[in-house]
């Protein structure tokens, strides 16, 4: 080890196992990278890492530096923030400790720990790769709105990290513009869709029920109310599809709610990324609601899972948006207006039979195929290289 010449830093709170998606991402990129430099993972820990990597035997050559992480999605905002701090300080520290050549980091959590990445780049001239999965404070501002102020600091400081990083990567075009008309970076910023959670297919259902699954986070984005008021409708008119719920949020115990109140409806609470999978592989249709506003700043990560599962989506959403273009473009499913009667109606509609299915893409190999794992990491690898080749302008 002591006669490699690349250090190189990843950083991002959410990690495997519990984040299967990008935590398994990119530690599965820094074992690859791990017989070329010395590579560390700094992260909070949620289900005692090492354990996790000696009983699955992951991580050789990969030096790990966790945190405890003392909150949660559904914890309180003032907790997170503390909590945010808390891994910011973590960082520095491991940072100054390390001293690597290059950082990757992402917005998990946003805006204060890429600011302490920038700064401990700026002072040891080290490259530094800013990965924008979501972008805030505007899309924290869409769910819970932030003080003027509070909004105007955060924005200018992420702006400037924004300017200062050697290389930008986000997930769709229309995060790249917002990106570029608030931070007036010159920048290339390449784009890079999120990965589908790993799975055997042929571990998923191959008939399909008529019916309709829900998995992933259940909070304030998601118009989860606006779900609850459409299905209590439809169930009360005689409805009898089945809804199925899965996934923890702030709407969790409404859920649990309208799943006592409607045989037909039913709530598993948070349940693993296969299970997921599976979930939504069993039954026609998956609902993926969300707001408009927020898809200027983020997309929805459990949309290329419900491509993989072969389930048809049901977009909850503005047909301007970035996620309804990316469902027609592709041909996954339907775009629903997000209001009561014409998501009430759309039930309706998929229950007498009034969809043409015909239209729609079903066998998605080409799709596939961009958002695998080993794509995403072939890609990733390229960035975080600086590769110039791998840039999409």
């Amino acid at each position: 080890m002591s006669d490699k010449k690349e250090k190189i830093a990843i950083i991002n709170r959410s990690f495997w196992p519990v984040y299967p998606v990008i935590g398994e991402a990119l530690l599965r990129y820094a074992e690859r990278e791990s017989f070329h430099s010395n590579i560390c993972v700094i992260m909070q820990d949620h289900a005692n890492i090492r354990s996790q990597l000696l009983k699955h035997k992951r991580g050789d050559g990969v030096r790990f530096f966790p945190c405890k992480a003392w909150s949660v999605s559904g914890s309180g905002v003032i907790r997170r923030v503390l909590d945010a701090i808390f891994f910011m300080v973590w960082v520095l520290l491991v940072l100054i400790w390390k001293r690597p050549t290059k950082v990757y980091v992402s917005t998990d959590p946003p805006v204060l720990v890429p600011f302490i990445v920038m700064v401990y780049c700026k002072f040891s001239s080290s490259k530094f790769i800013y990965h924008i999965q979501d972008i805030h404070p505007e899309a924290a501002d869409v769910v819970i709105p932030v003080n003027k102020f509070m909004f105007n600091a955060l924005k200018g400081i992420d702006s400037l990290v924004i300017r200062q990083a050697d290389l930008l990567i986000t997930i769709t075009t229309e995060m790249r513009e917002e990106i570029r008309t608030r931070s007036h970076t010159i920048k290339p910023i390449a784009i890079l869709s999120n990965p589908s959670v790993s799975f055997e297919q042929s571990s998923l259902s191959q008939s399909k029920k008529l019916g309709f699954t829900f998995c992933g986070n259940a909070g304030r984005l998601q118009r989860i109310p606006l779900l609850i008021s459409s299905i209590s409708r439809y169930c009360d008119n005689g409805g009898k599809l089945p809804f199925v719920f899965a996934g923890a949020g702030v709407y969790a115990q409404s859920l649990r709610d309208l799943a006592k109140k409607y045989p037909n409806v039913e709530y598993l609470g948070q349940i693993s990324s296969e299970e997921a999978a599976k979930l939504s592989s069993t039954f026609t249709w998956a609902l993926l609601p969300i707001e408009d506003e927020v898809t200027r700043f983020a997309f929805p990560s459990k949309s290329s899972s419900y491509v993989f599962s072969g389930a048809f989506i049901a977009a909850i959403c503005g047909e301007h948006t970035s996620v309804a273009e990316w469902v027609s473009e592709n041909k996954l499913g339907s775009i629903i207006p997000a209001d009561a009667d014409s998501l009430f109606k759309f039930f309706q509609q998929v229950e007498k039979g009034g969809i043409d299915y015909s239209i729609f893409n079903i066998e998605r190999e080409e799709l596939k195929s961009k958002l695998s794992f080993a794509v995403f990491i072939k890609k990733l690898t390229k960035l975080i290289n600086l590769e110039r080749s791998a840039y999409e302008k």
